[in-house]
């Protein structure tokens, strides 16, 4: 027992130092981001941009589409360019023949000649020019006006033109946008594209000016990697990898280590019945059926869109040839992909605490399952709502006021309107109330497993507090503090502390089932949140390595991410030991299929989150890969292949206490179940992961601009690779529709007594 206390304190200390350090961080991003000028100047006098104008090309850049219609810094989709490594490449080109033609040099000033010959002297000193005037770094801290010279200013002027044409409607331009699946007319406002043009100029000069009292090290630490720019990887971006690549190596074998030495204990002896046989369960419990039945509608939506966005990066306007961009463009499916996916499978967890909560502590409290039907119809307004409104906001070009707040914030994992977002808030603390009044008794009641029903109840509390961090920008925030609160919401809030609450779930379910010891969950889920959380929570800087962060970033970013993978080689192991263990008894055949979801999560956490993620995370990996399809590859095997996975595990553990047992059509489990993960892994390793080591090639060879070029998506390389997704795309939906056949049987097949609790205990009312 005093064991657990002092793991615990642990926890209690790890838990305030890293968010001390993380807000710390935050706040020098907030100091040292780069500065927004109040204007920009030419060397002669001639005004170009505004700061007012930057700010509203931010605006106007997220109103129609944002990180669902290419990236800045790196972050969002995947078809259309990276705008601030295009714009810097164009830029740079534009820069260098207005140099060659005011030198009068016998050279030809194209893009084949940006990489000049060295036995060519005239080349090199033109190169040298161009490097040194975008490197320049010509702000007044003082004056904050930022001057550029005669012939920079005209280039800026040049490349501007490029974007107002492609975000209206030039039809000379058309070919473009549909290679990079945009709708003509992205911004109908001509001000609004102009305003584009001062983002778009703002985001690439951060990338390649010097940082003041620095040389050869911009804003975002050289990224994108630009040769024409002299955009090159940074010293301490190689530095911190290869601490971070020994600190991996160091602490798996310590764990490993530690693992062997522990001396284990007895295991405990399985129960000669289904330990929850007989339980009834009560009505709010039965209330959480049609949460999962929305779970499984919303999984076959991500589907679906899935399989369009997919094919856009194909044919750009059509599916199969049917012009489907005019009433559902890449932005719109990208949105719905992304943002559904998290709703789904946020949904199967809050579900599954609604359901577990009266069983633990034996008490169903009054009007509990009122609250619980108001609760599910508020979210599904939130959802329809979400989806409905920034559909229209997209397809009418309603604005960035209505973009804001009611319609699509054009931010990916979290683009739903500022009004939802408040309504989530208060639906998340809802929960949080229903959750804690239900486990209220057994909290209060000491017993073996208080210990795992209080960390259920505090990640809970950290899922509705934490998610406050999504209204913690506002239109006019500097996109470096975007970024760095969007990553507190998808790295903490999805990737922390719901991923605690589910294992602590699981632990519970795998202690009554008797598979684990309850002192031995006690300390062990504990510890896992412990070693997991140390590196997860300052792991999220690595997310941000580029985005206008000081290099102490990196540094931290790189030495916790590499310590967030380390907890992930042991899961796999476990998880294989308790499906041996769930073998010595013939009732655990009823729970075969959850136990085998949460091996596949041990599987997924290794190679998904593990091998795939830490493949990106080292800042020098991630600065030739960050925006390419390595990304994707990764968050495809984790978020749905340990995140979703243990979403559909905790699901049909209790809808097998929710539907009497002859009503499980068990038949389709085994086929979904192998459909999904097949499908999940053609999917990355036929498609994806290939598609991001091409690209990463690429990048390494001639820059970020070219790994997101046309000529390089649209290779007959790139092109074979997309369409080597549908094989997986159509197992993995075959899967779904199967997972879906099950659920359906649940209710078209009739049961001649009352639904059992697969995991509760007998309840009663207040």
């Amino acid at each position: 027992m005093k064991s657990v206390h002092r793991l615990w304190r642990w926890l209690g200390l790890i838990f305030v130092l890293s968010f001390g350090i993380l807000g710390f961080l935050g706040y020098q991003i907030h100091l040292q981001a780069p500065p927004i000028p109040k204007t920009v100047m030419s060397s002669e006098g001639e005004l170009l941009y505004t700061g007012e104008q930057i700010q509203a090309g931010q605006r106007a850049w997220l109103s129609a589409g944002g990180q669902q219609i290419g990236t800045v810094w790196g972050h969002g989709a995947y078809v259309a360019p990276d705008w601030s490594a295009d714009w810097l490449h164009r830029e740079a080109l534009a820069l260098r023949e207005l140099l060659l033609e005011q030198r009068g040099a016998g050279l030809v000033g194209t893009q084949a000649a940006s990489t000049s010959s060295p036995t060519s002297s005239s080349a090199a000193a033109l190169d040298a020019a161009v490097r040194d005037e975008m490197r320049h770094n010509g702000y007044d801290a003082a004056t904050q006006v930022l001057t550029v010279s005669r012939q920079r200013a005209q280039a800026i002027q040049a490349t501007a033109a490029h974007y107002e044409g492609l975000f209206g409607s030039d039809p000379a331009l058309q070919p473009l946008r549909e290679q990079y699946a945009m709708v003509a007319g992205s911004l109908p406002e001509a001000n609004d594209r102009r305003a584009l043009g001062a983002f778009f100029f703002w985001s690439s000069w951060a990338a390649a000016t010097d940082r003041p009292g620095q040389t050869g090290l911009s804003y975002t630490s050289n990224w994108p990697h630009e040769p024409l720019v002299g955009n090159k990887m940074s010293v301490s971006a190689a530095m911190w990898s290869m601490a971070s690549i020994v600190l991996l190596i160091a602490g798996i074998a310590a764990m490993v280590w530690f693992h062997g030495g522990q001396k284990h204990a007895e295991q405990s002896v399985l129960p000669k019945v289904d330990p929850f046989l007989d339980v009834v369960a009560t009505p709010s419990m039965k209330a959480t059926r049609k949460y999962f039945f929305a779970v499984i509608g919303l999984l076959l939506l991500q589907i679906g869109m899935g399989a369009i966005t997919a094919h856009y990066a194909v044919e750009g306007e059509a599916f199969f040839g049917i012009p489907l961009a005019q009433l559902l463009p890449y932005v719109v499916s990208r949105t719905v992909h992304t943002q559904v996916g998290i709703f789904w499978i946020a949904t199967a967890w809050l579900a599954t605490g609604l359901y577990i909560a009266p069983l633990l502590s034996g008490r169903e409290p009054r009007f509990q399952k009122l609250g619980v039907d108001v609760l599910f119809w508020a979210l599904i307004a939130i959802v329809v709502g979400s989806t409905a409104t920034g559909w229209i906001g997209s397809l009418q070009h309603a604005g960035v006021d209505f973009s804001f707040w009611i319609g699509n914030q054009g931010l990916e994992y979290t683009s739903m309107g500022r009004v939802w977002q408040i309504l989530l808030f208060v639906g998340l603390l809802f929960w949080l109330l229903l959750l804690g009044r239900a486990l209220w008794p057994a909290l209060k009641t000491p017993s073996e497993s208080r210990g795992l029903i209080a960390m259920v109840f505090l990640s809970a509390t950290c899922i509705g507090g934490f998610y406050a961090s999504s209204l913690m920008w506002g239109q006019h925030t500097h996109y470096s503090m975007i970024e760095y609160w969007r990553w507190w919401l998808v790295h903490l809030w999805v990737e922390g502390f719901f991923e605690v609450f589910a294992t602590a779930v699981v632990a519970l379910i795998f202690t009554r089932l008797g598979l684990v010891q309850t002192a031995s969950a006690n300390r062990a889920i504990v510890a896992e949140t412990i070693v997991f959380l140390f590196g997860g929570i300052l792991g999220t800087l690595h997310h941000l390595y580029f985005t206008g962060t000081p290099t102490s970033v990196i540094a931290v970013g790189a030495v916790f991410s590499a310590l967030e993978v380390v907890p992930l080689a042991m899961i796999g192991l476990e998880a294989v030991q308790t499906y041996r263990r769930a073998q010595g008894a013939a009732w655990m055949r009823a729970y075969k299929w959850p136990i085998l979801c949460f091996v596949a999560v041990g599987f997924w956490n290794t190679v998904g989150a593990g091998v795939l993620g830490f493949a990106i995370n080292p800042p020098a990996s991630l600065y030739y890969v960050q925006g390419l399809n390595m990304t994707p590859a990764h968050g495809h095997a984790a978020l749905f292949g340990v995140y979703g996975m243990l979403g559909i595990g905790l699901m049909l553990f209790c809808l097998r206490g929710l539907y009497a047992r002859e009503r499980h059509a068990d038949g389709w489990l085994k086929p979904a179940y192998l459909c999904l993960n097949i499908g999940l892994a053609m999917m990355v390793f036929m498609s994806l992961l290939p598609a991001g080591i091409y690209q990463a090639w690429a990048s390494i060879d001639r820059g970020m601009w070219f790994a997101r070029s046309p000529e390089v998506l649209h290779s007959r390389v790139m092109e074979t690779l997309v369409w080597l997704r549908v094989p997986g795309d159509i197992v993995f939906a075959a899967g779904g529709l199967m997972l879906a056949c099950y659920a359906i049987g649940l209710l078209r097949r009739p049961g001649r007594h009352a639904a059992r609790s697969a995991a509760a205990v007998p309840v009663k009312k207040a």
